[in-house]
Protein backbone atom coordinates (compact mmCIF):
# COMPACT_ATOMS: atom_id res chain seq x y z
CA UNK A 1 0.00 0.00 0.00
CA UNK A 2 1.58 3.65 -1.06
CA UNK A 3 0.07 4.52 2.65
CA UNK A 4 3.00 2.38 4.47
CA UNK A 5 5.91 2.83 2.23
CA UNK A 6 7.35 4.67 4.55
CA UNK A 7 7.10 2.17 7.28
CA UNK A 8 9.42 -0.99 7.28
CA UNK A 9 6.77 -3.43 9.12
CA UNK A 10 7.98 -7.26 8.39
CA UNK A 11 4.42 -8.33 9.65
CA UNK A 12 2.48 -9.48 6.77
CA UNK A 13 -0.71 -8.66 7.87
CA UNK A 14 -0.35 -5.23 7.09
CA UNK A 15 -0.35 -5.14 3.29
CA UNK A 16 -3.67 -4.10 1.32
CA UNK A 17 -4.66 -7.17 0.53
CA UNK A 18 -3.65 -9.41 3.66
CA UNK A 19 -6.79 -6.72 5.12
CA UNK A 20 -8.88 -7.62 2.27
CA UNK A 21 -8.48 -11.51 2.71
CA UNK A 22 -8.58 -11.36 6.55
CA UNK A 23 -11.96 -9.30 5.83
CA UNK A 24 -13.50 -11.80 3.51
CA UNK A 25 -12.94 -14.90 6.01
CA UNK A 26 -14.35 -13.09 9.30
CA UNK A 27 -17.47 -11.97 7.00
CA UNK A 28 -17.38 -15.17 5.25
CA UNK A 29 -19.34 -13.09 2.79
CA UNK A 30 -17.01 -12.38 -0.20
CA UNK A 31 -16.20 -15.03 -2.64
CA UNK A 32 -14.10 -12.70 -4.62
CA UNK A 33 -11.08 -10.65 -3.68
CA UNK A 34 -10.79 -7.25 -6.10
CA UNK A 35 -7.13 -6.57 -7.08
CA UNK A 36 -5.99 -3.68 -8.64
CA UNK A 37 -4.02 -4.28 -11.66
CA UNK A 38 -1.74 -1.10 -10.91
CA UNK A 39 -0.41 -2.89 -8.39
CA UNK A 40 0.21 -6.19 -9.98
CA UNK A 41 2.17 -3.81 -12.52
CA UNK A 42 4.08 -2.30 -9.79
CA UNK A 43 5.57 -5.05 -7.98
CA UNK A 44 6.24 -6.95 -11.56
CA UNK A 45 5.54 -5.65 -15.21
CA UNK A 46 6.73 -9.38 -16.81
CA UNK A 47 3.61 -10.72 -14.69
CA UNK A 48 1.03 -7.95 -15.73
CA UNK A 49 2.00 -8.48 -18.74
CA UNK A 50 1.40 -12.24 -18.85
CA UNK A 51 -2.25 -11.99 -17.14
CA UNK A 52 -2.78 -9.55 -20.08
CA UNK A 53 -1.81 -11.63 -22.95
CA UNK A 54 -2.58 -15.51 -20.87
CA UNK A 55 -5.30 -14.17 -18.87
CA UNK A 56 -6.95 -17.66 -18.10
CA UNK A 57 -3.97 -19.23 -17.27
CA UNK A 58 -2.48 -16.78 -15.15
CA UNK A 59 -5.95 -15.74 -13.35
CA UNK A 60 -6.27 -19.90 -12.09
CA UNK A 61 -2.61 -19.85 -10.89
CA UNK A 62 -3.69 -16.85 -8.98
CA UNK A 63 -6.87 -18.16 -7.45
CA UNK A 64 -4.58 -21.48 -6.38
CA UNK A 65 -2.55 -19.13 -4.35
CA UNK A 66 -5.06 -17.25 -2.82
CA UNK A 67 -6.59 -20.58 -1.83
CA UNK A 68 -3.61 -22.15 -0.63
CA UNK A 69 -2.77 -18.93 1.25
CA UNK A 70 -6.73 -19.05 3.15
CA UNK A 71 -6.40 -22.61 3.76
CA UNK A 72 -3.03 -21.63 5.71
CA UNK A 73 -4.68 -18.87 7.48
CA UNK A 74 -8.23 -20.41 8.21
CA UNK A 75 -8.10 -24.47 7.45
CA UNK A 76 -11.84 -24.97 8.06
CA UNK A 77 -12.48 -22.17 5.38
CA UNK A 78 -14.48 -24.01 2.50
CA UNK A 79 -15.70 -21.47 0.21
CA UNK A 80 -13.45 -20.52 -2.97
CA UNK A 81 -12.54 -17.57 -3.24
CA UNK A 82 -11.74 -16.00 -6.86
CA UNK A 83 -9.33 -12.88 -7.52
CA UNK A 84 -11.28 -10.43 -9.74
CA UNK A 85 -8.94 -7.51 -11.88
CA UNK A 86 -9.88 -4.26 -12.57
CA UNK A 87 -8.59 -0.92 -13.11
CA UNK A 88 -5.99 -2.27 -16.51
CA UNK A 89 -3.08 0.64 -17.21
CA UNK A 90 -5.65 1.07 -20.72
CA UNK A 91 -9.16 1.37 -21.40
CA UNK A 92 -9.98 0.12 -25.02
CA UNK A 93 -12.66 1.61 -27.41
CA UNK A 94 -15.68 -1.10 -28.18
CA UNK A 95 -14.95 -0.61 -31.61
CA UNK A 96 -11.39 -0.51 -31.41
CA UNK A 97 -11.66 -4.67 -30.29
CA UNK A 98 -9.83 -6.63 -32.71
CA UNK A 99 -9.30 -10.43 -33.50
CA UNK A 100 -5.73 -9.74 -32.31
CA UNK A 101 -7.51 -8.95 -28.74
CA UNK A 102 -9.39 -12.95 -27.99
CA UNK A 103 -8.53 -14.30 -25.27
CA UNK A 104 -6.73 -11.52 -23.63
CA UNK A 105 -7.49 -9.37 -21.09
CA UNK A 106 -9.24 -6.18 -21.84
CA UNK A 107 -10.72 -2.99 -20.13
CA UNK A 108 -13.77 -1.11 -21.82
CA UNK A 109 -16.00 1.99 -20.90
CA UNK A 110 -19.93 1.56 -21.86
CA UNK A 111 -23.53 2.22 -20.96
CA UNK A 112 -25.65 -1.14 -19.89
CA UNK A 113 -28.33 -0.83 -22.55
CA UNK A 114 -30.35 -4.10 -22.02
CA UNK A 115 -30.00 -7.06 -19.60
CA UNK A 116 -30.89 -9.97 -19.77
CA UNK A 117 -32.59 -12.36 -16.91
CA UNK A 118 -30.60 -14.72 -15.04
CA UNK A 119 -29.86 -17.94 -16.38
CA UNK A 120 -28.72 -21.28 -14.44
CA UNK A 121 -25.83 -22.25 -15.82
CA UNK A 122 -25.32 -26.29 -15.22
CA UNK A 123 -21.63 -26.80 -12.90
CA UNK A 124 -21.99 -30.31 -12.17
CA UNK A 125 -24.56 -33.28 -13.08
CA UNK A 126 -25.70 -36.13 -11.34
CA UNK A 127 -27.66 -39.48 -13.03
CA UNK A 128 -29.73 -41.68 -12.11
CA UNK A 129 -29.67 -45.15 -13.21
CA UNK A 130 -33.60 -46.11 -14.51
CA UNK A 131 -33.32 -49.94 -13.71
CA UNK A 132 -31.74 -50.12 -10.31
CA UNK A 133 -31.94 -46.30 -9.56
CA UNK A 134 -28.39 -45.82 -8.42
CA UNK A 135 -27.01 -42.25 -8.60
CA UNK A 136 -24.03 -41.34 -10.18
CA UNK A 137 -20.90 -39.64 -9.00
CA UNK A 138 -21.05 -35.70 -9.50
CA UNK A 139 -19.95 -34.74 -13.70
CA UNK A 140 -18.30 -31.58 -14.48
CA UNK A 141 -18.96 -29.95 -17.20
CA UNK A 142 -16.46 -29.63 -19.54
CA UNK A 143 -16.34 -26.61 -22.39
CA UNK A 144 -20.22 -26.43 -22.29
CA UNK A 145 -20.96 -30.43 -22.66
CA UNK A 146 -21.80 -32.73 -19.93
CA UNK A 147 -20.44 -36.30 -20.50
CA UNK A 148 -23.55 -38.75 -19.82
CA UNK A 149 -22.50 -42.23 -18.37
CA UNK A 150 -22.91 -44.94 -21.30
CA UNK A 151 -23.46 -47.87 -18.47
CA UNK A 152 -24.89 -47.61 -15.00
CA UNK A 153 -21.68 -48.35 -12.63
CA UNK A 154 -23.32 -50.80 -10.19
CA UNK A 155 -21.64 -53.60 -10.07
CA UNK A 156 -25.15 -55.88 -9.71
CA UNK A 157 -26.75 -53.46 -12.52
CA UNK A 158 -24.19 -52.55 -15.63
CA UNK A 159 -27.27 -51.77 -17.60
CA UNK A 160 -26.52 -49.09 -20.99
CA UNK A 161 -28.34 -46.46 -21.46
CA UNK A 162 -30.04 -46.12 -18.79
CA UNK A 163 -28.88 -42.98 -16.82
CA UNK A 164 -30.84 -40.07 -16.91
CA UNK A 165 -30.30 -36.38 -15.30
CA UNK A 166 -31.85 -35.59 -11.87
CA UNK A 167 -31.94 -31.83 -12.01
CA UNK A 168 -32.56 -31.15 -8.08
CA UNK A 169 -28.88 -32.98 -7.50
CA UNK A 170 -27.39 -30.68 -10.04
CA UNK A 171 -25.27 -28.02 -9.36
CA UNK A 172 -26.22 -24.33 -10.68
CA UNK A 173 -24.18 -21.57 -11.49
CA UNK A 174 -26.27 -17.73 -12.36
CA UNK A 175 -25.33 -16.49 -15.67
CA UNK A 176 -26.58 -13.06 -17.13
CA UNK A 177 -25.96 -11.42 -20.88
CA UNK A 178 -25.96 -7.77 -20.85
CA UNK A 179 -25.82 -5.81 -24.29
CA UNK A 180 -23.25 -3.13 -23.56
CA UNK A 181 -23.43 0.57 -26.02
CA UNK A 182 -20.60 2.69 -26.51
CA UNK A 183 -20.89 6.24 -24.75
CA UNK A 184 -21.60 8.91 -26.82
CA UNK A 185 -18.22 10.87 -26.13
CA UNK A 186 -16.30 7.72 -28.06
CA UNK A 187 -18.52 7.80 -31.20
CA UNK A 188 -16.72 8.81 -34.44
CA UNK A 189 -18.22 11.75 -36.81
CA UNK A 190 -20.98 10.60 -38.22
CA UNK A 191 -20.36 6.85 -36.83
CA UNK A 192 -23.69 4.80 -35.16
CA UNK A 193 -23.14 3.66 -31.28
CA UNK A 194 -20.91 -0.26 -31.27
CA UNK A 195 -22.52 -2.98 -28.91
CA UNK A 196 -20.88 -5.84 -27.38
CA UNK A 197 -22.18 -9.08 -25.27
CA UNK A 198 -21.05 -9.21 -21.78
CA UNK A 199 -21.37 -12.75 -19.85
CA UNK A 200 -21.66 -11.86 -15.98
CA UNK A 201 -21.68 -14.88 -13.64
CA UNK A 202 -22.29 -15.15 -9.90
CA UNK A 203 -21.91 -12.18 -7.69
CA UNK A 204 -21.66 -10.10 -10.58
CA UNK A 205 -25.82 -10.99 -11.93
CA UNK A 206 -27.65 -8.06 -11.54
CA UNK A 207 -24.95 -5.67 -10.35
CA UNK A 208 -25.25 -3.10 -13.61
CA UNK A 209 -28.94 -1.83 -14.58
CA UNK A 210 -29.61 -0.68 -17.93
CA UNK A 211 -28.65 2.95 -17.76
CA UNK A 212 -25.47 2.79 -16.21
CA UNK A 213 -22.33 4.04 -17.07
CA UNK A 214 -19.77 1.11 -16.28
CA UNK A 215 -16.18 0.38 -16.44
CA UNK A 216 -16.24 -4.23 -17.67
CA UNK A 217 -12.70 -5.87 -16.69
CA UNK A 218 -12.93 -9.29 -19.02
CA UNK A 219 -11.68 -11.53 -21.12
CA UNK A 220 -12.71 -10.99 -25.12
CA UNK A 221 -13.75 -14.07 -26.26
CA UNK A 222 -15.08 -15.74 -29.75
CA UNK A 223 -17.23 -18.81 -30.23
CA UNK A 224 -18.25 -20.82 -33.03
CA UNK A 225 -21.86 -21.05 -34.64
CA UNK A 226 -23.65 -23.96 -36.43
CA UNK A 227 -25.45 -23.22 -39.35
CA UNK A 228 -28.45 -25.16 -37.91
CA UNK A 229 -28.79 -26.80 -34.69
CA UNK A 230 -28.93 -30.25 -35.80
CA UNK A 231 -25.58 -29.72 -38.45
CA UNK A 232 -22.10 -30.21 -37.48
CA UNK A 233 -20.69 -27.47 -40.04
CA UNK A 234 -19.93 -24.21 -38.37
CA UNK A 235 -19.82 -20.20 -39.79
CA UNK A 236 -16.62 -19.18 -40.86
CA UNK A 237 -17.81 -15.87 -38.90
CA UNK A 238 -17.18 -15.96 -35.17
CA UNK A 239 -19.34 -14.69 -32.91
CA UNK A 240 -17.45 -12.70 -29.90
CA UNK A 241 -18.26 -11.76 -26.58
CA UNK A 242 -16.31 -10.44 -23.39
CA UNK A 243 -16.38 -12.53 -20.21
CA UNK A 244 -16.94 -10.86 -17.23
CA UNK A 245 -13.87 -10.58 -14.27
CA UNK A 246 -15.20 -6.66 -12.63
CA UNK A 247 -17.81 -4.30 -13.25
CA UNK A 248 -17.13 -0.61 -11.02
CA UNK A 249 -19.45 2.41 -12.04
CA UNK A 250 -17.73 5.32 -13.75
CA UNK A 251 -18.38 9.24 -14.64
CA UNK A 252 -17.02 10.32 -11.26
CA UNK A 253 -18.26 13.83 -12.45
CA UNK A 254 -22.13 13.26 -12.07
CA UNK A 255 -23.97 12.57 -8.88
CA UNK A 256 -24.32 9.25 -7.45
CA UNK A 257 -27.44 7.86 -6.83
CA UNK A 258 -28.95 6.94 -3.24
CA UNK A 259 -28.92 2.79 -4.14
CA UNK A 260 -25.21 3.02 -5.82
CA UNK A 261 -23.43 -0.66 -6.55
CA UNK A 262 -22.01 -2.29 -4.34
CA UNK A 263 -19.11 -3.63 -6.55
CA UNK A 264 -17.80 0.08 -6.93
CA UNK A 265 -16.97 -0.28 -3.62
CA UNK A 266 -14.09 -2.56 -3.58
CA UNK A 267 -13.09 -4.30 -0.64
CA UNK A 268 -9.11 -3.46 -0.87
CA UNK A 269 -9.74 -0.09 -1.30
CA UNK A 270 -12.53 0.36 2.09
CA UNK A 271 -10.45 0.90 4.61
CA UNK A 272 -8.03 3.15 3.27
CA UNK A 273 -10.90 5.44 2.31
CA UNK A 274 -12.79 6.06 5.51
CA UNK A 275 -10.05 8.77 6.91
CA UNK A 276 -10.39 10.71 3.22
CA UNK A 277 -14.28 10.57 3.28
CA UNK A 278 -14.68 11.75 6.87
CA UNK A 279 -12.59 14.90 6.32
CA UNK A 280 -15.18 15.56 2.75
CA UNK A 281 -18.25 15.27 5.01
CA UNK A 282 -16.27 17.61 7.65
CA UNK A 283 -15.79 20.23 4.83
CA UNK A 284 -19.54 19.54 3.11
CA UNK A 285 -20.84 20.20 6.66
CA UNK A 286 -18.89 22.94 7.03
CA UNK A 287 -19.81 24.52 3.59
CA UNK A 288 -23.78 24.08 4.54
CA UNK A 289 -23.32 26.20 7.58
CA UNK A 290 -22.18 29.07 5.70
CA UNK A 291 -24.54 32.11 5.59
CA UNK A 292 -24.51 32.64 1.62
CA UNK A 293 -24.35 29.17 0.66
CA UNK A 294 -27.38 29.13 -1.12
CA UNK A 295 -25.98 31.77 -3.77
CA UNK A 296 -22.76 30.19 -3.57
CA UNK A 297 -24.21 27.51 -4.87
CA UNK A 298 -26.12 29.02 -7.35
CA UNK A 299 -23.16 30.72 -8.61
CA UNK A 300 -21.43 27.34 -9.14
CA UNK A 301 -24.27 25.81 -11.19
CA UNK A 302 -22.85 26.31 -15.23
CA UNK A 303 -20.26 29.37 -14.14
CA UNK A 304 -20.23 29.53 -17.90
CA UNK A 305 -23.84 30.59 -18.34
CA UNK A 306 -24.56 34.45 -17.58
CA UNK A 307 -27.12 35.39 -14.90
CA UNK A 308 -30.28 33.67 -15.27
CA UNK A 309 -29.94 32.99 -11.42
CA UNK A 310 -33.53 32.40 -10.69
CA UNK A 311 -33.78 29.21 -13.35
CA UNK A 312 -30.27 28.45 -11.95
CA UNK A 313 -31.93 28.06 -8.30
CA UNK A 314 -34.57 25.91 -9.81
CA UNK A 315 -32.44 23.41 -11.57
CA UNK A 316 -30.85 23.61 -8.35
CA UNK A 317 -34.18 22.93 -6.49
CA UNK A 318 -34.51 19.71 -9.40
CA UNK A 319 -30.71 18.12 -8.45
CA UNK A 320 -31.54 18.24 -4.86
CA UNK A 321 -35.54 17.03 -5.26
CA UNK A 322 -37.77 16.08 -2.33
CA UNK A 323 -38.59 13.27 0.13
CA UNK A 324 -40.78 10.66 -1.80
CA UNK A 325 -43.57 9.81 0.43
CA UNK A 326 -45.14 6.28 0.64
CA UNK A 327 -48.41 6.50 3.15
CA UNK A 328 -49.14 2.99 5.10
CA UNK A 329 -52.36 2.74 2.47
CA UNK A 330 -50.00 2.82 -0.24
CA UNK A 331 -50.36 5.73 -2.12
CA UNK A 332 -47.08 7.18 -3.31
CA UNK A 333 -46.22 11.17 -3.49
CA UNK A 334 -43.40 11.91 -6.01
CA UNK A 335 -40.05 13.86 -4.41
CA UNK A 336 -38.96 15.19 -8.07
CA UNK A 337 -39.16 18.37 -9.29
CA UNK A 338 -40.29 18.68 -12.69
CA UNK A 339 -39.21 21.95 -14.52
CA UNK A 340 -40.37 23.20 -17.62
CA UNK A 341 -38.24 26.92 -19.69
CA UNK A 342 -39.72 28.41 -21.85
CA UNK A 343 -38.20 31.39 -23.67
CA UNK A 344 -36.93 33.04 -27.01
CA UNK A 345 -34.21 31.67 -29.06
CA UNK A 346 -30.46 32.31 -28.18
CA UNK A 347 -31.42 32.81 -24.29
CA UNK A 348 -28.99 29.45 -23.47
CA UNK A 349 -31.86 27.05 -22.91
CA UNK A 350 -30.27 24.31 -24.71
CA UNK A 351 -26.88 25.01 -22.64
CA UNK A 352 -28.62 24.58 -19.62
CA UNK A 353 -29.93 21.27 -20.77
CA UNK A 354 -26.71 20.09 -21.90
CA UNK A 355 -24.76 21.00 -18.27
CA UNK A 356 -27.78 19.26 -16.38
CA UNK A 357 -27.85 16.12 -18.18
CA UNK A 358 -24.15 15.78 -17.62
CA UNK A 359 -24.26 16.68 -14.09
CA UNK A 360 -27.47 14.49 -13.23
CA UNK A 361 -27.25 10.84 -12.61
CA UNK A 362 -28.40 8.51 -15.20
CA UNK A 363 -28.98 11.62 -17.32
CA UNK A 364 -30.83 10.99 -20.89
CA UNK A 365 -30.45 14.03 -23.19
CA UNK A 366 -33.24 13.48 -26.12
CA UNK A 367 -34.69 15.77 -28.68
CA UNK A 368 -38.87 16.77 -28.98
CA UNK A 369 -38.88 16.05 -33.26
CA UNK A 370 -36.01 12.89 -32.80
CA UNK A 371 -38.33 11.04 -29.97
CA UNK A 372 -41.40 8.90 -30.38
CA UNK A 373 -44.06 7.83 -27.76
CA UNK A 374 -42.37 4.14 -27.93
CA UNK A 375 -38.87 5.88 -27.41
CA UNK A 376 -39.68 7.75 -24.99
CA UNK A 377 -41.24 4.88 -22.80
CA UNK A 378 -40.77 1.21 -23.75
CA UNK A 379 -40.86 -0.81 -27.20
CA UNK A 380 -41.48 -4.32 -27.57
CA UNK A 381 -38.00 -6.35 -29.84
CA UNK A 382 -37.55 -9.42 -30.68
CA UNK A 383 -34.15 -10.97 -28.58
CA UNK A 384 -31.67 -11.95 -30.86
CA UNK A 385 -29.85 -14.41 -28.31
CA UNK A 386 -32.89 -16.37 -27.68
CA UNK A 387 -36.05 -15.18 -30.20
CA UNK A 388 -38.33 -14.46 -27.66
CA UNK A 389 -40.05 -10.94 -27.76
CA UNK A 390 -38.48 -8.58 -24.56
CA UNK A 391 -39.20 -5.17 -23.73
CA UNK A 392 -36.72 -2.57 -24.50
CA UNK A 393 -36.19 0.41 -22.12
CA UNK A 394 -36.97 3.60 -23.42
CA UNK A 395 -35.34 7.08 -22.53
CA UNK A 396 -37.64 7.66 -19.24
CA UNK A 397 -36.88 4.41 -17.97
CA UNK A 398 -33.53 4.46 -18.64
CA UNK A 399 -32.98 7.76 -16.78
CA UNK A 400 -34.88 6.12 -13.82
CA UNK A 401 -33.68 8.02 -10.28
CA UNK A 402 -32.55 10.63 -12.89
CA UNK A 403 -33.08 13.43 -14.58
CA UNK A 404 -34.17 12.89 -18.01
CA UNK A 405 -33.86 16.34 -20.71
CA UNK A 406 -36.10 17.01 -23.42
CA UNK A 407 -34.83 19.77 -25.56
CA UNK A 408 -37.26 21.66 -28.21
CA UNK A 409 -40.80 20.37 -25.81
CA UNK A 410 -43.01 22.06 -28.55
CA UNK A 411 -42.08 20.66 -31.55
CA UNK A 412 -42.90 16.98 -29.78
CA UNK A 413 -46.00 15.08 -31.37
CA UNK A 414 -49.28 14.87 -29.19
CA UNK A 415 -48.60 10.91 -29.30
CA UNK A 416 -45.26 11.14 -27.75
CA UNK A 417 -46.16 14.22 -25.75
CA UNK A 418 -49.58 12.38 -23.87
CA UNK A 419 -46.95 9.49 -22.49
CA UNK A 420 -45.60 12.17 -20.64
CA UNK A 421 -48.72 12.46 -18.54
CA UNK A 422 -48.68 9.20 -16.39
CA UNK A 423 -44.24 9.39 -16.14
CA UNK A 424 -44.78 13.22 -14.61
CA UNK A 425 -46.90 12.08 -11.57
CA UNK A 426 -47.75 8.50 -10.85
CA UNK A 427 -43.67 8.19 -12.12
CA UNK A 428 -44.71 4.69 -13.85
CA UNK A 429 -44.74 3.72 -17.25
CA UNK A 430 -47.31 1.32 -18.37
CA UNK A 431 -47.37 -1.51 -21.15
CA UNK A 432 -49.87 -3.92 -22.54
CA UNK A 433 -48.32 -5.03 -25.80
CA UNK A 434 -47.52 -7.84 -27.61
CA UNK A 435 -48.60 -9.85 -25.09
CA UNK A 436 -47.08 -8.41 -22.57
CA UNK A 437 -48.46 -6.51 -19.57
CA UNK A 438 -45.86 -4.04 -17.32
CA UNK A 439 -45.43 -1.41 -15.04
CA UNK A 440 -42.25 -0.45 -15.31
CA UNK A 441 -40.36 2.54 -12.91
CA UNK A 442 -39.43 5.82 -14.03
CA UNK A 443 -38.76 7.74 -10.80
CA UNK A 444 -37.17 10.84 -13.06
CA UNK A 445 -37.36 14.27 -12.71
CA UNK A 446 -38.47 16.12 -16.51
CA UNK A 447 -36.42 19.26 -17.43
CA UNK A 448 -37.90 20.27 -20.78
CA UNK A 449 -37.53 23.31 -23.07
CA UNK A 450 -39.59 25.05 -25.22
CA UNK A 451 -39.74 28.10 -27.70
CA UNK A 452 -43.10 30.06 -27.53
CA UNK A 453 -45.74 29.06 -29.91
CA UNK A 454 -44.65 31.82 -32.74
CA UNK A 455 -40.98 31.49 -31.72
CA UNK A 456 -40.46 34.27 -30.52
CA UNK A 457 -42.30 35.55 -26.98
CA UNK A 458 -45.19 37.78 -28.15
CA UNK A 459 -46.66 40.65 -25.65
CA UNK A 460 -49.66 40.84 -27.49
CA UNK A 461 -51.15 37.46 -26.42
CA UNK A 462 -50.89 35.76 -23.13
CA UNK A 463 -48.98 33.48 -21.05
CA UNK A 464 -51.15 30.47 -21.74
CA UNK A 465 -51.51 31.19 -25.58
CA UNK A 466 -47.93 31.48 -26.08
CA UNK A 467 -46.70 28.96 -24.06
CA UNK A 468 -49.31 26.66 -26.18
CA UNK A 469 -49.09 23.47 -24.38
CA UNK A 470 -52.16 21.22 -22.64
CA UNK A 471 -53.13 22.53 -18.74
CA UNK A 472 -53.18 18.79 -18.26
CA UNK A 473 -49.77 18.59 -18.81
CA UNK A 474 -48.64 22.26 -17.68
CA UNK A 475 -50.21 21.23 -14.03
CA UNK A 476 -47.49 18.19 -13.90
CA UNK A 477 -44.70 20.81 -14.42
CA UNK A 478 -43.80 22.54 -10.64
CA UNK A 479 -41.92 25.10 -11.81
CA UNK A 480 -42.49 26.97 -15.28
CA UNK A 481 -39.60 29.69 -16.24
CA UNK A 482 -40.39 32.32 -19.23
CA UNK A 483 -36.84 33.71 -20.17
CA UNK A 484 -37.10 36.33 -22.91
CA UNK A 485 -34.61 37.84 -24.91
CA UNK A 486 -35.67 42.30 -24.08
CA UNK A 487 -33.18 44.76 -25.86
CA UNK A 488 -31.33 46.73 -23.07
CA UNK A 489 -27.69 48.29 -23.57
CA UNK A 490 -26.69 47.95 -19.79
CA UNK A 491 -27.44 44.41 -19.83
CA UNK A 492 -26.57 43.53 -23.46
CA UNK A 493 -23.28 45.11 -23.11
CA UNK A 494 -22.18 42.82 -19.90
CA UNK A 495 -23.37 40.01 -21.69
CA UNK A 496 -21.54 40.48 -24.60
CA UNK A 497 -18.21 40.96 -22.00
CA UNK A 498 -19.35 37.44 -20.25
CA UNK A 499 -19.42 35.62 -23.65
CA UNK A 500 -16.12 37.58 -24.69
CA UNK A 501 -14.26 36.62 -21.57
CA UNK A 502 -15.05 33.32 -22.15
CA UNK A 503 -12.73 32.74 -25.18
CA UNK A 504 -9.65 34.59 -23.53
CA UNK A 505 -9.35 34.67 -19.26
CA UNK A 506 -9.82 37.56 -18.39
CA UNK A 507 -8.69 38.40 -14.17
CA UNK A 508 -11.28 40.89 -13.74
CA UNK A 509 -14.32 38.94 -14.67
CA UNK A 510 -13.21 35.52 -12.84
CA UNK A 511 -15.54 34.72 -10.24
CA UNK A 512 -14.15 34.26 -6.68
CA UNK A 513 -16.50 32.31 -4.04
CA UNK A 514 -17.35 29.34 -6.62
CA UNK A 515 -17.45 25.75 -5.57
CA UNK A 516 -15.55 23.31 -8.12
CA UNK A 517 -17.58 20.62 -9.72
CA UNK A 518 -16.40 17.54 -7.83
CA UNK A 519 -17.17 19.64 -4.53
CA UNK A 520 -20.68 20.75 -5.93
CA UNK A 521 -21.08 17.01 -6.56
CA UNK A 522 -19.83 15.57 -3.81
CA UNK A 523 -22.28 18.30 -1.82
CA UNK A 524 -25.50 17.08 -3.82
CA UNK A 525 -24.60 13.29 -3.29
CA UNK A 526 -24.41 13.76 0.21
CA UNK A 527 -27.72 15.62 0.51
CA UNK A 528 -29.81 13.68 -1.39
CA UNK A 529 -28.48 10.26 0.59
CA UNK A 530 -28.70 11.36 4.40
CA UNK A 531 -31.01 14.59 4.47
CA UNK A 532 -33.96 13.55 4.92
CA UNK A 533 -36.41 17.02 5.83
CA UNK A 534 -39.50 17.06 7.24
CA UNK A 535 -42.39 20.19 7.51
CA UNK A 536 -42.31 22.56 10.40
CA UNK A 537 -45.48 23.54 12.09
CA UNK A 538 -44.84 27.25 11.15
CA UNK A 539 -44.06 26.22 7.20
CA UNK A 540 -47.03 23.95 7.33
CA UNK A 541 -48.73 26.99 7.79
CA UNK A 542 -47.52 29.30 5.58
CA UNK A 543 -47.91 26.82 2.66
CA UNK A 544 -51.84 26.28 3.57
CA UNK A 545 -52.02 29.92 3.57
CA UNK A 546 -50.07 30.49 0.37
CA UNK A 547 -51.99 27.61 -1.42
CA UNK A 548 -55.43 29.31 -0.19
CA UNK A 549 -54.28 32.51 -1.63
CA UNK A 550 -53.57 31.22 -4.89
CA UNK A 551 -56.47 29.75 -5.63
CA UNK A 552 -58.68 33.26 -4.22
CA UNK A 553 -56.74 34.92 -7.51
CA UNK A 554 -58.94 32.95 -9.72
CA UNK A 555 -62.04 34.40 -8.23
CA UNK A 556 -61.82 38.10 -8.38
CA UNK A 557 -65.61 39.43 -8.09
CA UNK A 558 -64.80 41.31 -11.01
CA UNK A 559 -63.93 39.36 -13.42
CA UNK A 560 -66.42 37.44 -15.39
CA UNK A 561 -64.87 34.09 -16.06
CA UNK A 562 -64.14 32.17 -12.89
CA UNK A 563 -60.44 30.39 -13.35
CA UNK A 564 -58.50 27.87 -11.53
CA UNK A 565 -55.09 29.22 -10.75
CA UNK A 566 -53.63 26.54 -8.69
CA UNK A 567 -54.77 23.01 -8.23
CA UNK A 568 -53.79 20.59 -5.43
CA UNK A 569 -50.48 19.35 -7.47
CA UNK A 570 -48.86 23.09 -6.75
CA UNK A 571 -49.35 22.64 -3.01
CA UNK A 572 -47.08 20.08 -3.43
CA UNK A 573 -44.89 21.49 -5.67
CA UNK A 574 -44.31 23.80 -2.97
CA UNK A 575 -43.69 21.59 -0.25
CA UNK A 576 -41.18 19.15 -2.35
CA UNK A 577 -39.34 23.10 -3.11
CA UNK A 578 -39.73 23.90 0.39
CA UNK A 579 -37.76 20.12 1.54
CA UNK A 580 -34.98 20.96 -1.79
CA UNK A 581 -34.24 24.37 -0.17
CA UNK A 582 -34.01 22.62 3.19
CA UNK A 583 -31.51 20.25 1.62
CA UNK A 584 -29.27 22.54 0.41
CA UNK A 585 -28.37 24.14 4.36
CA UNK A 586 -28.14 20.42 5.61
CA UNK A 587 -31.40 20.86 7.29
CA UNK A 588 -33.89 18.48 9.04
CA UNK A 589 -36.91 20.93 8.76
CA UNK A 590 -38.40 22.48 5.97
CA UNK A 591 -38.05 26.02 4.84
CA UNK A 592 -41.06 27.70 5.02
CA UNK A 593 -43.09 28.97 2.11
CA UNK A 594 -41.50 32.81 2.20
CA UNK A 595 -38.13 31.09 0.73
CA UNK A 596 -40.26 29.48 -1.89
CA UNK A 597 -42.09 32.37 -3.19
CA UNK A 598 -38.94 34.58 -3.61
CA UNK A 599 -38.01 31.36 -5.46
Amino acid sequence: DPRDAGRVDPVMDEGKYMRAIHRILELEGGESLDVDAHDVFDHDPDLYGKMVRYPLEVLAIFDIVLMDLVARMEPLFEKHIQTRIYNLKSSICLRNLNPSDIEKMVSIKGMIIRCSSVIPELKEAVFRCLVCGFYSEPVMVDRGRVTEPHICQKEQCKASNSMTLVHNRCRFADKQIIKLQETPDEIPEGGTPHTVSVLMHDKLVDAGKPGDRVEITGIYRAMSIRIGPSQRTVKSIFKTYIDCLHIKKTDKSRLHIEDSMDTDNTNASKSSEDGHVTDKIDKLKELSKLPDIYDRLTRSLAPNIWELDDVKRGLLCQLFGGNALRLPSGANFRGDINILLVGDPGTSKSQLLQYMHKLSPRGIYTSGRGSSAVGLTAYVAKDPETGETVLESGALVLSDKGVCCIDEFDKMSDNARSMLHEVMEQQTVSIAKAGIIASLNARTSVLACANPSESRYNPRLSVIDNIHLPPTLLSRFDLIYLILDKADEQTDRRLAKHIVSLHFENPEVVEHQVLDLSTLVAYISYSRKYIHPKLSDEAAEELTRGYVAMRQRGNNPGSRKKVITATARQIESLIRLSEALARMRFSEVGWSARCNRSL
